[in-house]
């Protein structure tokens, strides 16, 4: 089963641009096209869309305004946006709404694939799709995944990882071959759907980490190296059960 998706630009070129780049990726299905945003959220209220491309400066109604709808729709995770700007200043709020990525005008194809693929990553965690095949790309590797840290994405090997703590709008992510941290516009709910479950357990409403780089566990505090984390009370009975397997 391929991602759903729908392409949304009131620039005619751009949107032949992306119309174009969502054709020839072998995981995407595009189901329809639109030149506004109003055109788009009535079609997207009658079919099943997974994925979004759209531009964020519209008339009647923005890219941004479709994304809060969208977003206050509480729809599970079943339909994401990723968006497609000449505009960096809305990265922001970009991140606000769960926009699975942002990509800044103008991108190439590999720009697209990479964020693209990372929709086909959430979606696979999420168990929404089956897993088609995909085209040959470091990008689709699980091993590790892309980050946007500043203007540009890093290449983030997830074993390097030891675990990822809140920081107002952003996270910062710990890494064993850095001496400071990588500070990513995203959020925790987007690194948590990102990351594989059997690797990374959040265990506070600040921090998630990575199990295989816990050392010790003394009642409720998580020992990664020389940071303590506490689990939070909402996340104890998982962490919990993890636990028994480990002593199991």
């Amino acid at each position: 089963m391929k991602i759903s998706c729908v392409a949304i630009d009131d620039e005619p070129l751009a949107l032949d641009l992306l119309t174009k780049f969502i054709e020839q990726t072998p995981f995407l299905s595009l189901q329809g096209r639109f030149s506004n945003a109003i055109e788009a959220l009535s079609y997207i209220n009658q079919q099943e869309v997974n994925l979004i491309f759209m531009d964020i400066q519209m008339p009647d109604l923005s890219g941004m305004e479709l994304a809060r709808i969208l977003d206050g729709k509480k729809n599970s995770g079943t339909t994401r946006v990723i968006f497609c700007t000449a505009y960096h200043q809305f990265a922001l709020e970009g991140y606000k709404v769960e926009a699975l990525d942002y990509l800044l005008k103008p991108y190439s194809y590999e720009d697209f694939l990479t964020a693209a693929t990372k929709a086909y990553q959430y979606f696979g965690r999420i168990g929404n799709l089956a897993q088609p095949s995909l085209p040959t790309t470091p990008a689709a590797s699980a091993d590790y995944i892309f980050l946007k840290v500043e203007y540009q994405l890093v290449k983030v090997v997830l074993k390097d990882i030891t675990h990822i703590e809140a920081y107002k709008d952003y996270v910062k992510v710990h890494l064993t071959s850095k001496n400071h941290p990588l500070l990513s516009l995203t959020s925790m709910k987007n690194m948590e759907e990102l990351l594989p479950k059997d690797r990374f357990m959040r265990v506070h409403r600040s921090f998630i980490v990575s199990l295989d780089h816990i050392d010790s566990i003394s009642k409720n505090v998580i020992h990664v190296g020389t940071q303590q984390i506490a689990v939070g009370d909402m996340y104890k009975e998982q962490f919990s059960e993890f636990v028994s397997r480990w002593t199991s």
